[in-house]
């Protein structure tokens, strides 16, 4: 019999991690220029690149279609969040060789172990005091150039869901304004198999103001979402809204 996981909305944190009200400390800093910072930064980075590689291929046996669209050095992708490890590790193989840099909450930085490597690997908190928001766009538009920007709209993670749930658009005026394509990554369950596709390029329109183009990406990209999450047609686990 399958578990059932009962939830009030969409909004719900159904994974809560061990330092959930974890918090950036205030000299936080996005981007080190310290040489020593760097170099344990690629060792880690080849790391987890090799962990992904034996986890999401070997025992998760994941497959990437449509990888081949992912021509341009930096890029902006969003995917549904519903692998607990694998939602951190499939971002480095579905955009080899381009090394991905992946927009998170601060929370994950909490989890013990793990949360110091994430930086390192490629993290990028969100800050939680408004003050620190400036520097913190530059970051993402400094690494955008090059690198491809991972994005879960979701934010919560909801393990195995095969449907994509509403999000705001908050976090599309980075494409916008950084002019940078977006693509999506959507992960299905198909026929007890983890099947990741791949849809764009998906741009900005320049008869459209900044606004009108945040919502158009915004109903792009869910559109993009939620067109291929119906070919999912095995559940692991059943949601169902508490009444």
């Amino acid at each position: 019999m399958k578990k059932k996981i009962i939830y009030e909305s969409f909004e719900d944190d159904i994974v809560k991690s061990k330092n959930q009200n974890y918090k950036l400390k205030d000299n936080y800093k996005w981007l080190k220029q310290n040489i020593f910072y760097n170099l344990l930064s690629y060792l880690v980075y080849y790391t987890v690149l090799i962990v992904a590689f034996i986890y999401c291929k070997l025992i998760l046996k994941v497959k990437y279609q449509n990888r081949k669209i992912l021509k341009e050095k930096g890029y902006f992708i969003y995917s549904n969040h519903t692998l607990t490890l694998g939602d951190v590790l499939n971002p480095f193989l579905i955009n080899f060789p381009r090394r991905p840099y992946i927009i998170c909450s601060a929370s994950n930085l909490g989890i013990p172990v793990i949360g110091k490597l994430l930086p390192l690997a490629g993290a990028l908190p969100i800050p939680s005091e408004i003050s620190k928001y400036k520097d913190f766009v530059s970051v993402v538009e400094k690494r955008s150039k090059k690198h491809p920007i991972v994005i879960y709209p979701e934010a919560h993670l909801w393990p195995y869901y095969t449907k994509i749930r509403p999000f705001g658009n908050s976090s599309f005026h980075y494409p916008v304004e950084m002019n940078k394509s977006t693509y999506t990554a959507t992960t299905t369950y198909q026929n007890n198999k983890i099947i990741i596709n791949i849809d764009g390029p998906f741009n900005k329109k320049d008869n459209l103001t900044r606004k009108e183009n945040i919502k158009y990406l915004h109903d792009e990209i869910i559109n993009s979402l939620e067109k291929s999450s119906r070919l999912s047609n095995t559940e692991k686990y059943i949601y169902e809204q508490k009444k």
